[in-house]
């Protein structure tokens, strides 16, 4: 299926690894242009240069997403360098630390490089005929998973602010959504760590996903993907679920 996105220009963050690596991944190979950030530059550049390879443009930054003038700054250039800008993915996470430090982390990464980014682009994704919005939030803003931390507060946080955005944004022909993974396999990843060091846990909840088995960054980005689209233009304003039915909630 055509998604109708050749020559389009995304911005990923945490685009190097994961979930935020398949969407750029994903976005590139429609024929995208791609330009992403994340905190180590020889991942950066490494991830550029195979994007690149494709034969679309790219571009990226070593940089930390919670330092607030840095990410606006690079926003601002990326959207320079590309020529304009149709697709912002947030994506960056803090984590899920202990204690207030660990609340703060999570508002200045989760909530905070969301609405910074968001503030940055708006200029160039308002001049765009398909701008775009997709926050990457989870389905722990959905139930109680795990304990009553930070990461779950934020995530939901996020549900709140894309869909009160869409609205907002709407008049401006922007069209914005969340998408909210479940347990999402990569090798390396928090999952991974879970399962070699946390076997109980991980079968537990494995366990409690009706299909059976986790999620992988690349269906995740395939959604994404599609939500993005003109295929999918209709589309605002929407949370959509990808966690194999873990969730018990009726989806409505």
């Amino acid at each position: 299926m055509d998604l109708r996105l050749k020559g389009q220009k995304a911005l990923v963050t945490g685009g190097t690894k994961g979930i935020g690596r398949a969407i750029a991944e994903t976005l590139s190979d429609e024929g995208c242009d791609i330009a992403l950030c994340a905190r180590t530059d020889a991942d950066v550049i490494a991830t550029v240069e195979a994007i690149k390879a494709k034969g679309v443009n790219a571009t990226g930054k070593g940089l930390d997403v919670g330092d607030a003038d840095a990410l606006k700054a690079w926003v601002t250039e990326a959207i320079g360098e590309l020529g304009g800008l149709d697709i912002l993915i947030s994506n960056v996470s803090g984590g899920n630390a202990p204690g207030e430090a660990g609340w703060k982390a999570n508002f200045e990464y989760d909530m905070m490089g969301a609405v910074r980014c968001v503030e940055a682009a708006l200029p160039a994704l308002s001049t765009s005929d398909h701008g775009n919005i997709v926050l990457i939030s989870s389905t722990a803003a959905l139930e109680k998973f795990m304990n009553a931390g930070p990461y779950n507060a934020m995530k939901a946080a996020l549900l709140q602010y894309a869909g009160a955005l869409a609205q907002d944004l709407s008049s401006q022909g922007i069209r914005v959504n969340a998408v909210s993974p479940g347990p999402i396999f990569v090798e390396g990843g928090a999952w991974d760590m879970v399962k070699q060091n946390m076997a109980p846990f991980y079968e537990a909840t494995l366990g409690d996903i009706p299909l059976g088995r986790m999620g992988t960054a690349e269906e995740v980005a395939a959604q994404v993907a599609l939500l993005t689209s003109p295929l999918g233009g209709y589309t605002t304003g929407t949370n959509v679920v990808i966690d194999g039915g873990m969730t018990k909630r009726i989806q409505f």
